[in-house]
């Protein structure tokens, strides 16, 4: 169904193409590759919908789980391997990089943990499922992991700048150089296997984040240690209090994303658009859309959807709409509830109710209630 005539303004490669070729016809042709990936969303029916989301997670459920278990064996290892090179080395630059993939093994558990126990949740209990449960975990372990480990290695660093006495260069530690470098190695292959899947699994963009970010910390971690060797002892500490710096900073950021999902932050405009034009178009009964809202509840979205039906539709078929409306919007991807409501106006005026002619006397006279029925 296209009541609209959405499909006039499909465009085809060609015309894409041809906009391109313009001058200064990348914006313009950016912009209506994106309407035509829109459109073909409106009139894709909400069952292929559905069936797309549910033939991907099939497809990408061993690739997801290989990430999981790949990056959780892969952190341990490089954990105790990059332990080993901040130990030996006495490197504070290394030591930060160390510490920080001890806590990614810390994340990888809580995660892992928190995914398995939100799927087993009593639903009597939690009727609100235990979508939620990662994303407080989230905010709790980012929470430990900024606040502790890396102040230490902030101060620790501060001190040893300040009180360094010797002016002599850092012993070159080469076998802590090679482990390091083998961690970066394992990492990389990690983020490009990672980089694939992320858009597939919430749990799998966190991971390759999470190796995006270390790439980063351990090769700035690794230049900072070897310059504390050739170059000034001074650089090894500084590196330390900037790796530190950086993964606050980072955590900082996810914890505020994640605050977002909780406090209920609205869904994608185009997601809206998407319950707008099915609601629209669900059924004739349905005369106007009076208010739409999806927002976050975690990691999930709830949807509200108010719609508008003739005053004299019996009970029995406005009741039957909505709750088909519901049940199509609640198997969508990414939905954990929905709710719609059925008014006959979309106004919301009160209607006028008279008092009844004993009521004046059960009133105190002159008071609020009295003068306003006078």
């Amino acid at each position: 169904k296209d009541p609209f005539n959405f499909g006039h303004g499909l465009k085809t490669d060609a015309e894409i193409a041809e906009l391109r070729n313009r001058r200064r016809g990348k914006r313009l042709a950016n912009y209506h590759r994106r309407q035509n990936t829109l459109i073909a969303s409106l009139l894709k029916p909400m069952e292929e919908h559905t069936e797309d989301a549910r033939n991907e997670e099939d497809l990408s459920r061993l690739p997801v789980k290989s990430a999981v278990y790949a990056s959780l064996a892969a952190n341990v290892a490089l954990a105790v391997l990059q332990l080993y090179a901040a130990i030996s080395s006495s490197s504070l630059s290394l030591l930060a990089t160390g510490i920080d993939s001890v806590f990614d093994v810390g994340s990888n558990f809580v995660l892992f943990y928190l995914h398995r126990k939100s799927s087993k949740m009593d639903i009597n209990k939690w009727p609100v499922g235990g979508a939620r449960l990662e994303t407080i975990g989230n905010v709790i372990y980012g929470i430990l992991s900024m606040g502790s480990v890396n102040l230490v290695v902030i101060i620790e660093s501060a001190r040893d700048l300040i009180t360094h006495g010797s002016k002599l260069l850092n012993e070159f530690h080469i076998p802590s150089i090679v482990a390091v470098g083998a961690a970066l190695g394992v990492k990389f292959i990690l983020f490009l296997y990672c980089y694939s899947l992320r858009s597939r699994s919430s749990q799998v963009g966190m991971l390759w984040e999470d190796h995006r970010n270390d790439l980063f910390i351990n090769s700035f971690g690794l230049l900072m240690s070897a310059g504390g060797s050739k170059l000034a002892w001074y650089l090894d500490p500084m590196g330390a209090i900037i790796i530190a710096l950086g993964v606050i900073a980072a955590w900082t950021r996810t914890i505020y994303a994640q605050f977002e999902l909780l406090a209920g932050k609205s869904a994608p405009h185009d997601f809206l658009q998407l319950i707008i034009y099915k609601a629209m178009t669900f059924s004739d009964e349905i005369e106007k859309i009076d208010t739409v809202r999806a927002y976050h509840s975690g990691p999930d979205y709830f949807v509200e959807v108010d719609v508008v039906m003739d005053a004299n539709t019996p009970l029995w078929k406005a009741h039957d709409i909505s709750q088909q409306l519901q049940d199509k919007i609640e198997v969508l991807p990414n939905v954990g509830r929905a709710f719609v409501h059925v008014d006959h106006e979309a106004t919301h005026i009160p209607v006028s109710v008279l008092l009844p002619l004993s009521l004046p006397f059960l009133l105190m006279p002159g008071s609020q209630e009295h003068r306003k029925y006078i």
